[in-house]
């Protein structure tokens, strides 16, 4: 898939699940099946269950629900790998809380149908939710990458508008990398690139204005319907990193994945469009510097992890010294503009 055309929603294409809704890599399955029936309307049940591609961090699933009415579908999270396991406790309490949240706001997030966090029913810490419209989208083709660009822009700013209480406001923010920990490309082409930028990143954190942060918001957690002048945004996934600070920060996210999906100016160019939608970011250059630098650092040395579900989703031009020569030429625009 190259993003034209749509796939199931959540941002994923499928693979076939057995004529009895299981699909055989499935590492679990059995307990999980029974407690998502559970929370099902009576006589309710899956009819078939898909595994989606297109994510890294935990198992999607598309389930197929048939009962009294029209089918419908939902999506299923489930945290396989050890360390997601470790953390679902906070990761899906968290993202649960957020859907909550989001369901008195225009942002177009997934409705929360039950969450077990800790595993206590399931085969895996899971969560259930609605299943969102649309398609992920990031091939790398005409002008749809700035009309896109501009869509995600006005999205972060509306997301960055919610509103929280006390008791509704998510957890600070957490770094993702410092200067003691950033793994540096073994051969850079310019290493005083490199220097430069962890450099920037030894001062304190800026002073900033905190407000609701998606933080892990890029184009694989955004979902596209429709064509041409008819494209919209139609759904925001993925909840569990939700946090409170920086609008800097959540633009900085962004705007590294978009270096490394499209080329440095379409990278350079977000602030920009987040600006004209309306957001606020740092009134210092040397401020917004330091967020955008502290993000892109922490895709180093050459952003495979997260170009694994972009390669599934047919950009296989994403190599490793790809990402590594877009990752190092963005570092240097950065330090060129704002420092």
């Amino acid at each position: 898939m190259t993003g034209s055309g749509e796939a199931p929603g959540h941002g994923a294409n499928g693979t076939v699940a057995t004529a009895d809704g299981v699909d055989p890599s499935d590492p679990g399955w059995a307990g999980t099946r029974a407690w998502v029936e559970h929370q099902l309307p009576r006589g309710h049940r899956i009819r078939a269950a898909t595994r989606l591609s297109g994510g890294w961090t935990a198992w999607m699933r598309r389930l197929e629900i048939e009962g009294e009415g029209d089918a419908y579908s939902l999506v299923l999270r489930s945290f396989v790998k050890p360390f997601f396991v470790k953390h679902a406790p906070g990761l899906l309490t968290r993202e649960a809380d957020v859907l909550r949240l989001l369901a008195g706001t225009d942002v177009p997030a997934a409705r929360l149908v039950a969450v077990d966090a800790t595993a206590e029913h399931c085969d895996h810490p899971s969560l259930l939710m609605s299943l969102l419209p649309g398609s992920l989208r990031v091939d790398d083709e005409g002008t749809g990458v700035a009309h896109r660009s501009e869509l995600l822009a006005r999205q972060l700013a509306a997301v960055h508008g919610v509103r929280v209480t006390e008791a509704t406001r998510p957890r600070d923010y957490q770094a993702w990398t410092d200067p003691e920990s950033v793994r540096l490309p073994e051969n850079p082409q310019s290493p005083e690139v490199w220097r430069r930028a962890v450099e920037v990143i030894r001062r304190p954190a800026p002073d900033h204005r905190p407000c609701f942060l998606h933080r892990d918001f890029h184009p694989g957690n955004v979902l596209y319907s429709g064509e041409g002048d008819r494209l919209r945004i139609s759904g925001v996934v993925d909840w569990v990193e939700t946090s409170w600070g920086p609008a800097d920060l959540d633009v900085a996210h962004c705007s590294t994945a978009l270096a490394l999906l499209h080329g440095v100016e379409a990278g350079m160019a977000l602030a920009d469009r987040y600006v004209a939608a309306g957001g606020v970011l740092a009134e210092s250059p040397a401020d917004h510097l330091y967020w955008r630098v502290l993000d892109a650092l922490a895709f180093a040395p050459d952003a495979e992890k997260v170009a694994v579900p972009w390669r599934e989703l047919g950009r296989e031009d994403l190599t490793p010294a790809v990402l590594t020569q877009r990752l190092e030429r963005y570092l240097e625009a950065l330090t060129e503009r704002y420092g």
